[in-house]
């Protein structure tokens, strides 16, 4: 499995911390904010791991803008 950096952008929704990842679109929730953004790595990682599976990868990390170097990267590592 190949490591990125992604940004992290939370915000709190009643009760609720909200962790989202601006770059591939995917979000997760947790009870605080540390919480949210560990759920926030597992729905990451998860997302491009059937990603790969699917055979579409490459495309969604081209689309989010990731360059290829020794890994694809950007912003908070997953």
């Amino acid at each position: 499995m190949i490591q990125i950096d992604f940004d992290v952008i939370v915000f709190k929704e009643n009760n609720t911390y909200v962790a989202y990842c601006p770059e591939l679109d995917v979000s997760s929730c947790g009870s605080s904010i540390e919480h949210a953004k560990e759920m926030l790595k597992t729905a990451v990682r998860l997302f491009l791991e059937e990603a790969e599976e699917m055979g579409t990868l490459k495309d969604i990390l081209e689309e989010a803008n990731y360059v290829k170097d020794t890994a694809f990267r950007s912003r908070s590592t997953c």
